[in-house]
């Protein structure tokens, strides 16, 4: 038997696996190596095949992609720095809880450690950032090699999937010739043609003893709290909601939890917290003996800090992956459940309550908070802040809105309001970086309704070769790009009452014009002159295609200011509100 058809045969059977799995779309990066697996790929009819020629941005690209459709995505490159590249998107996969299965080709052991060119050692390349790894066999034909590609696919698959959702890591050696052979007989039908082993996966659960405990342990205290942030499951804010009214329990709804926008009930959704719990009058106030929290750690450092305050309380931190999201070492109840179940289960155990005078309290400073907030709206100037409290307004029905980190993330959290207008907000806060922004919202926005990306100008510059896989496949995106010439967050931090090398360090101005390189790319660049220009423009978004970016100019110590002022403002009125009503 030859080596092409013992190539061919092998990596036909581990991607007729893969599509077996469930997986329909892979990221390429152009290579030498990699060249049998590509060519596969490509054959394959029930493959969505994407060519990006950044493996840096090709990862975060398929990061994107397994965000929006919340499958696992596979990426493929060559071997040498083209893996290393890979391995910013795979450290926010592992933290976000996303899935990606990355392939990396490699040279054979016999060129391994021996001067060969483009040869590093990609052995446990990532480490403990992937969930698993496995050193491929070279490949054979035989019927036993071609059971152990389809198994490892599987296998692989199935980690990546399952909870705690992440990246796998298969490293595949190959020798030359490196073309396969490709005719009909490629994907023919295997022993096992529905795919040669399943793996079931299970959401985690308590049993009855336990949810029985639990409900005993919140049954009669009416000050008790549901904190939510980063969740992916698409029934859960129905869930909480109906948990919520059976406890009269207020949920803190992080913007990334998806229940700041939407069909379900709004009515306890208390989303102006970051604003209101920098205040001390409004701490004491609203002191909780109970603290339920779901999904990732809030944006908010406020409610972070509220929580430390706190510690006395009973806090239940559920997780349906068994993960440990508990920074400040404040839990007293760790609950392996997923989150939706937990919510349902533990409301037959609850009796039905009475309207609760704790729960009313957090509802009336929410609105007071809001109330307040709507003076934003005097300022004529383009500011950061209002941009985010008029967004919800300006976004179309069912829209997919994509948050840069540092102050954009912020400001959505502290400005952006409850809504019924089901718009779904991503971005990447596994390891909260800057990097690959640009690349996650395109791979989102291939699968997202109307997608819409605010980022900073720092964060644009540092992924802006993203833009490729825009023109290359006539991806829509609409970008609001805040100029505020710098890292505008480093002005609310300690690093700003030490001016001297403030801007050298911290502030970092590009001084770019930003419209060449969107031209570049083929997209159409808006600098807006002022609020109206604004809200026309985003009218017309809305049947606009391919790169759209609108630029809006700010300050940074300007915005420092109306921020710091704002929340000033707020804080006396919310301390006269609290001396009231004590």
């Amino acid at each position: 038997m030859n080596h092409q058809e013992s190539l061919t045969a092998y990596i036909a059977a581990f991607v007729s696996e893969l599509v077996s799995t469930g997986v329909t779309e892979v990221v390429v990066s152009p290579g030498s190596r990699s060249t049998p697996m590509a060519m596969v790929m490509a054959e394959h009819p029930e493959l969505n095949v994407h060519v990006h020629v950044d493996e840096r941005s090709a990862a975060f690209f398929a990061l994107g992609i397994a965000k929006a459709i919340n499958k696992p995505v596979a990426i493929l490159c060559t071997s040498g720095t083209a893996a290393a590249n890979y391995f910013p998107a795979i450290v926010e996969a592992k933290y976000s809880r996303v899935p990606l299965i990355v392939l990396t080709a490699d040279r054979p052991h016999e060129l391994r450690e021996v001067g060969a060119p483009q040869a590093i050692d990609q052995i446990h390349l990532y480490g403990h950032h992937v969930k698993w790894f496995a050193e491929m066999a070279l490949p054979e034909k035989n019927d036993e090699m071609i059971r152990y590609a389809r198994t490892v696919c599987a296998r692989a698959a199935a980690i990546a999937a399952a909870a705690p959702a992440g990246p796998v890591h298969l490293n595949f050696p190959f020798r030359e010739p490196l073309i396969p052979k490709l005719d009909d007989a490629l994907f023919r039908q295997s022993e096992r043609p529905n795919g040669y082993v399943r793996v079931q996966n299970g959401d985690l659960t308590i049993d009855h003893e336990q949810f029985k405990v639990i409900a005993e342990k919140i049954i009669g205290k009416e000050k008790g709290i549901i904190v939510c942030g980063n969740i992916a499951d698409e029934q859960f804010a129905v869930a909480v909601t109906h948990l919520s009214k059976a406890l009269n329990y207020p949920v803190l709804a992080d913007p990334l939890s998806q229940l700041r926008s939407g069909n379900h009930n709004l009515d306890n959704m208390i989303e102006s917290y970051d604003t209101f719990l920098r205040n001390k009058d409004a701490k004491t106030f609203l002191k909780p003996d109970v603290v339920l929290r779901f999904g990732a750690m809030p944006i908010s450092k406020a409610i972070t800090i509220f929580l430390k305050e706190n510690h006395a309380a009973d806090q239940f931190v559920i997780d349906g992956a068994g993960g440990w999201r508990d920074p400040s070492a404040l839990s007293t109840n760790m609950v392996f459940c997923n989150e939706t179940i937990f919510c349902q289960k533990l409301l037959t155990y609850l009796d039905s309550k009475s309207s609760s005078g704790y729960l009313e309290s957090w509802k009336k400073v929410n609105a007071l908070t809001k109330e307040n907030m709507a003076a934003i709206r005097d300022l004529t100037e383009l500011s950061e802040g209002r941009l985010f409290y008029q967004l919800a307004e300006m976004l179309p029905e069912g829209a997919t809105l994509f948050v840069g980190n540092s102050m954009p993330i912020r400001d959505l959290d502290s400005f952006f309001l409850n809504n019924n207008k089901s718009i779904k907000v991503m971005a990447n806060r596994g390891a909260n970086g800057i990097d690959g922004t640009v690349s996650t919202a395109l791979g989102a926005a291939v699968f997202s309704k109307s997608l819409y990306l605010i980022l900073g100008d720092l964060t644009f510059f540092h992924d802006l070769n993203g833009l490729i896989a825009a023109k290359l496949y006539d991806i829509d995106i609409h970008i609001i790009l805040v100029n505020n010439n710098g890292g505008g967050i480093f002005s609310f931090l300690p690093q700003s009452e030490h001016p001297k090398n403030f801007e050298l360090l911290f502030g970092t101005p590009l001084n770019l014009e930003f419209e060449h390189a969107v031209r570049m790319f083929n997209g159409q660049f808006t600098k807006i002159k002022d609020w109206n220009h604004l809200e026309l423009e985003m009218k017309k978004s809305v049947d606009q295609t391919g790169i759209h970016v609108y630029e809006i100019a700010t300050k940074r110590e300007k915005n420092r200011d109306e921020h710091r002022e704002f929340w000033c403002s707020v804080s006396q009125e919310i301390s006269n509100f609290v001396i009231g009503e004590q």
